[in-house]
This record gives structure tokens, sequence and C-alpha cells, in this order.
């Protein structure tokens, strides 16, 4: 990948059986792929069962997975998470890849492209935006979201509206890659500190004598 490439990851939210998020998944990645400036790699989570309590000293297979899993998510610049909406939030195995990580999120861009029922998966975006802030990434606008999606597809994978689904894929992309661009130019030339930001214990001041 040259210096004029962006890398990005597109998640695939969801590891459940009969699950659609396959399906939307490629058709963005598809979208991505026609972009000179992009290298897209699809990360689907079904393949990384991971624990949803991270903990210390992870066992021997956690270790493999995140061995597989963790370096995709360093390299890529910016995320589009494709998620469902479960009970009117994301799936366990999203949440668990999310809090399984740290640095490989910060000072980058995340997009979300959700799919569900009547609320297309929304509500699903919308806890996502209150997330990733604590893990010092930055969410974009823009979103694609797929309502009733089981009847927005046909037998091949494509969306029956195709040119509303691509052009609200290309202003996601136009966004996303607008943040990726400045955001790691700025990695590069002030290295984030973030992470030592949120370690450092809370200012407190102390009460003054006699009060609650």
């Amino acid at each position: 990948m040259t210096r004029d490439h962006l890398s990005l990851a597109v998640v695939i939210g969801s590891g459940r059986k009969g699950r659609t998020g396959a399906t939307v998944a490629q058709w963005f990645a598809g979208q991505a792929r026609r972009r000179a400036d992009l290298r897209t790699d699809v990360v689907d989570l079904a393949e990384f069962p991971l624990p949803g309590e991270p903990v210390a000293q992870p066992s021997a297979d956690v270790d493999r997975l995140l061995a597989h899993l963790t370096p995709r998510l360093a390299r890529a610049d910016m995320f589009v998470l494709v998620t469902p909406e479960y009970n009117r939030s994301f799936p366990a195995s999203l949440k668990a890849a999310i809090d399984w990580h740290d640095a490989e999120w910060q000072a980058k861009p995340v997009g979300f492209v959700s799919y569900g029922g009547r609320s297309g998966g929304l509500r699903a975006v919308e806890q996502l935006r209150q997330v990733f802030p604590e893990l010092h990434a930055v969410t974009v606008r823009e979103t694609v979201s797929f309502h009733d999606v089981w009847d927005r597809f046909d037998g091949d994978g494509n969306p029956r509206d195709p040119e509303g689904c691509n052009a609200a894929a290309t202003a996601l992309l136009d966004q996303l890659t607008w943040w990726a661009r400045v955001l790691r130019e700025g990695r590069e030339r002030y290295p984030y500190g973030g992470a030592a930001r949120r370690a450092a214990a809370p200012c407190l001041v102390p009460a003054a004598a006699g009060t609650a």
C-alpha cells in the first residue's frame, strides 16, 4: 500500500447464523473497492468469537484469536462497522471486539452501515456513537441504513435500489476518507497521548471543613 492509499476495515458485527450482515458488508466493501485511494479488508467477527469480558491474562485460545484480529484493526486508517439492531442495541460480538482493543481505535474515524426492521438498526448506531468517544475515536455523521433489510437485496446480494444505496455509500466513504487523511497526518506529526490522559487520576477538589 502506497502513502496515497488509506486502509479501510469493514467489520461485520454480527456472528449469528443466518445473518444478513455478510451480504450488506460485501456490498459495501464492493463500493469501497471501486475507489483507487482505498485498500479494503473485510473483518468478519464470526471468525473471532472473543469472550465478552476482557482479562489481563487471556487464555491461549483467545491469544490466538487476537494474534489474527488485532493487527488487522491496527493497520486500518478508518473503520466501517456493519451492525444490526438486537434488542435496541448492537451485537455482543461487536461489543467484545471493541472492548478487547484500545489503541487500535484511537484517533481514527468510524462510520456505520446498519440494518434491521423498521428502525434500520439506527438505535444500535446511536449507542455506538456514545461508545467510541471513550476510545478516542471520531464517529462521522453520514450513515448507510437499510430498513426492512430482508426486502432490500436480491438473490445475488445486490441492492434493489442501487442508485440510492450507492449514493449513500459514496457520501459515507467521502466523509470517512477526509477524516482518515487528516487524522493519519495528525498521528504521524503529533503522537496521540489520549491513552495516558485517560489513565490519569481524576482531579478532586477537597471539601471545605464543615461541609458535606
